[in-house]
């Protein structure tokens, strides 16, 4: 059945020669929808819907099928998406940035004498498979397929002894799946995910690419292919930031480490200093106040720690009860306390 539909898009194709055709099929309940077109120019915003990209947009008849068709593409290959949710379409911006519940979506490579046929599978999903008159249309769901596998690799052995061995692998299988596709925006889309800087793979992705030559070897290859494309500018700039950035790192992070060495010392040399100072302006405050104190004040001060009360402390000096109450009074009064518990936690 798929080599009829081939065959059927190849005929269009020769028919309508230098303009392309983008059909597909939602499923029924998706009559009247809203399906949109996006042209994605810059590699760094392939992850989801961005309103600058969208070029047009088409909707669905009675059946839930879709079109889009004209001249107006490129001769070569770029990566493209086609798209719809269940924002409100009266809108005319804010669903696009991922205030929608439901976004479903697929990215294609595609070319302005292309065909390209999006079928409802038979489980009623749809934007899940391409049928194209160009071979490279459908690497984009391969890669995301590869991907979905190396996720589920991590999740199964998720040791950090063993991720330095599956990111290894996966970056091996990943690139050697780019560059024999033979098409360098393949290669581009995959390296968008390798070196992420918000993933788990961007740390081995700067490590990678102090030896790896592939990443020099694909900007020859854009250059050959793509030379006036913005996302082949894009690309060498980013490639000679993180290299610079990589041979820099070695003498910025000694400086760093050495600047971040100095100021700890230097913290703990101000706290030390500016600690020892009040203790000793404690000590010296209680030395202070202590020499005020009368012989028999002191007497009954160490009575009081030893949690004697009024009574047993005129019985052992051999004092009157209001006696000592005149002595505590004055206790406190030349060491700022004003209860029993005050005075023993000064003392």
């Amino acid at each position: 059945m798929r080599t009829i539909i081939r065959f059927t898009l190849l005929l269009y194709s020769l028919v309508n020669y230098s303009q392309f055709q983008f059909t597909g099929e939602l499923s029924e309940n998706h009559s009247n929808k809203t399906v949109y077109l996006s042209h994605i120019n810059n590699y760094r915003k392939s992850s989801r819907v961005y309103l600058d990209q969208i070029i047009s947009k088409a909707t669905t008849d009675s059946s839930g099928r879709f079109l889009f068709e004209g001249d107006n593409l490129t001769s070569k290959n770029n990566l493209y998406r086609i798209h719809f949710d269940d924002c409100d379409t009266t809108v005319n911006t804010s669903h696009f940035l991922k205030e929608c519940n439901y976004t479903q979506s697929i990215l294609f490579l595609a070319k302005n004498t292309d065909t390209v046929e999006l079928p409802l599978l038979q489980t009623n999903q749809a934007l899940c498979e391409i049928n194209s008159t160009n071979n490279a249309s459908s690497l984009i769901l391969e890669i995301d397929a590869l991907k979905e596998e190396m996720i589920l690799d991590f999740m199964e052995y998720p040791s950090k002894a063993n991720e330095t061995l599956t990111f290894k692998k996966w970056f091996n299988i990943l690139q050697e799946f780019g560059v024999k596709s033979g098409e360098p925006l393949a290669e581009l889309y995959i390296y968008d995910f390798l070196s992420e800087r918000a993933s788990e793979t961007h740390a081995y992705y700067l490590s990678d690419l102090q030896t790896n030559p592939m990443y020099g070897d694909l900007l020859n290859r854009l250059s050959a292919n793509y030379s006036d494309a913005a996302f082949t500018e894009q690309y060498e700039r980013e490639l000679t930031a993180d290299n610079t950035a990589q041979n820099d790192f070695p003498v910025s992070s000694k400086r760093l480490q050495l600047k971040h060495l100095f100021l700890t010392g230097l913290v703990l040399l101000i706290v030390s200093i500016a600690y020892y100072g009040y203790n000793h302006r404690i000590r010296s405050k209680k030395s202070n106040q202590f020499e005020t104190l009368t012989g028999q004040e002191k007497n009954i001060m160490t009575k009081i720690a030893a949690d004697k009360s009024n009574k047993e402390i005129a019985a052992e000096l051999f004092i009157s009860l209001s006696t000592v109450k005149t002595h505590i009074n004055s206790i406190y009064k030349k060491l700022g306390v004003s209860s029993r518990e005050d005075l023993k936690s000064l003392l």
